[in-house]
């Protein structure tokens, strides 16, 4: 997931206007990975330092700086990626010295500072980006990032491989020009995940009797049922049933996906929609204004932010909301059960709800995606871009992939009948830390970067059943609306031309609608204005695309 692993996903490709995507990949078991580990310690003395002779192995930089979005839950404990384990073991390891730069936390000030370097020219040698949904042919033609099919080619020997040995995963990471421009976050090859979801509380459930729900119609029953039952036992009418959030809406379509919709560009039976345009889309509406009215969604969703949430669900409140498997639903599990191990706080994951029983919602985050299209491309400001690529190529080696994944040997994990293990300073962490929290002081598996997902690790770092259940539950759905995205340079600044207003429009009549601040019937004036705004020609661009992919297949 990105394996979906955690946030991290959604959190980057929220930036860009296009839709959303997932990932999957990874060639080695755990086994065979593991076995590298006993031998990372002892072989990474001999390429500790850069070396111009191809007998003595590749040549790292000296220096590069470094542009990537700080995962949040690393920033509960270090200010910099300089500080982080794996980057101090990779500088012992390759003798390159990194300098991060973080932009500021939020996905409108990394936005900004994005599209401010792209237009100073004043660009870090290397940038983590989702730049597949942000026109890399025209970045290329602009003379902001690098061209990198033949520099991976020639001095990146553990990704090349990768890719010979995966041509799908090829076709994926080169643009319709036939430009390859990042090295890619890849998932694990057989991932068993979907690692986003709904999930309730479960001890509520008991408490009230209730069965997990599969329909629309039961949810509305099990949220009825937490408003006006007191299932957190303090007397007060103050449950809040169910958490809304545009992200969660955007990501994995929570009810959204009962009407057969996404909610962005998709395809059924090859032809290309748009979910928000659909008449079915007023259906959706409908019943998320219903539920707002009737109490059964926060009536602050507008201004409550992920630190309120999170505040509001370990302070039983929440009922219900839709998040991530690691650091969503398995971190508020560690987290009470850290504060009281004897807590009656219990979650469970919950199928995506159909309208009728028996029926598979549509929903993203399909097991079968291989990049996400989030990856590390070279700029056109670094002075040394083939020592930079050998030095990105670390992340796909057997070593590499131990480092990325596990941390520091003797510290994040050791090695344990044969395979890396995370020790206890990850598990049970002393300072109370979740898992991922842990894990972002020694490593960014819970976040992105130029490596390779190990299904051992996945596994790891969501430890408890309930994760694990839960992962699999949402995995129950109809996946096969999937539309890769692959416009060329003159497609996607169209694209962005027409769904930045249009975007904007759109969220802000969907709030209105859901919040009762605009009557439904003027639901055929918001479609006559995303026609004005030009979604009928995105989505003809969308189709031209998807035909020229299928076409190349």
């Amino acid at each position: 997931m990105a394996n979906f692993k955690a946030k991290r996903i959604v959190a980057l490709l929220s930036l860009s206007i296009l839709g959303s995507a997932v990932a999957g990949c990874s060639d080695n078991s755990p086994k065979d990975t593991a076995s590298a580990s006993s031998s990372a310690s002892s072989t990474s003395a001999n390429s500790a330092q850069p070396s111009s002779s191809a007998a003595s192995g590749p040549k790292y930089p000296a220096s590069l700086s470094y542009w990537t979005v700080m995962d949040t839950d690393a920033a509960v404990s270090i200010k910099s990626y300089n500080e982080m384990g794996i980057y101090k073991e990779l500088e012992k390891r390759t003798g390159t010295k990194v300098e991060f730069q973080h932009p500021p936390a939020g996905e409108e000030q990394v936005k900004d500072q994005f599209n401010l370097m792209m237009a100073t020219g004043d660009l870090p040698d290397v940038m983590s980006y989702p730049w597949k949904a942000n026109s890399p042919d025209k970045m290329i033609k602009n003379g902001k990032i690098l061209r990198l099919n033949e520099i991976i080619e020639k001095y990146a020997p553990n990704l090349t491989k990768m890719l010979d040995d995966r041509p799908d995963l090829k076709r994926q990471l080169t643009s319709d020009e036939g430009n390859m421009y990042v090295f890619p976050f890849i998932g694990e090859d057989n991932p068993v995940f979907v690692f986003n979801g709904p999930f309730a509380r479960k001890d509520w459930l008991e408490k009230l009797n209730l069965k997990p729900p599969t329909t629309i119609a039961e949810w509305e029953a099990m949220l009825v049922a937490f408003r006006d039952g007191d299932p957190n036992g303090n007397g007060k009418k103050d449950e809040i049933p169910y958490f809304y959030r545009q992200t969660d809406y955007e990501t994995s379509f929570p009810f959204l996906g009962a009407y057969g919709l996404s909610s962005a560009f998709y395809q059924e039976n090859g032809v290309v929609k748009y979910g928000p345009y659909d008449p079915k889309f007023k259906e959706y509406l409908s019943l998320m204004n219903k539920w707002y009215e009737m109490g059964l969604i926060d009536k602050d969703y507008l201004t409550s932010d992920v630190k309120i949430r999170d505040s509001k669900m370990l302070s039983d409140q929440i009922g219900a909301q839709t998040g991530w498997g690691g650091s969503g639903l398995g971190g508020y599990l560690q987290l009470k059960r850290q504060q009281d191990p004897n807590t009656k706080f219990s979650l469970i994951g919950l199928q995506f709800p159909s309208l009728n029983p028996g029926e598979l919602a549509v929903s993203s985050g399909a097991p079968t995606a291989q990049w996400s299209g989030i990856g590390v491309a070279i700029t056109t400001s670094a002075k040394n871009p083939e020592e930079i690529a050998s030095w990105l190529d670390y992340g796909y080696s057997q070593e590499g992939k131990i480092l990325y994944n596990f941390g520091v040997e003797g510290e994040s994990y050791t090695v344990v009948n044969g395979k890396p293990t995370y020790t206890e300073t990850i598990t049970k962490n002393p300072n109370k830390l979740s898992i991922t929290q842990a894990l972002g002081m020694y490593t960014v598996v819970a976040s992105d970067g130029p490596f390779q997902a190990d299904e051992g690790a996945d596994l790891q770092w969501h430890p408890d059943p309930e994760t694990q259940d839960a992962m699999r539950t949402w995995t129950k759905a109809d996946h096969s609306k999937f539309m890769p995205s692959y416009l060329n340079s003159d497609e996607q600044a169209r694209i962005a031309s027409i769904m930045t207003d249009l975007r904007t429009y759109q969220y802000e009549m969907i709030n209105k609608f859901i919040m009762g601040a605009e009557s439904l019937d003027k639901f055929d004036a918001y479609i006559a204005t995303l026609k004005k705004l030009g979604i009928e020609e995105a989505t003809k661009i969308y189709q031209t695309q998807y035909d020229r992919f299928m076409k190349k297949s």
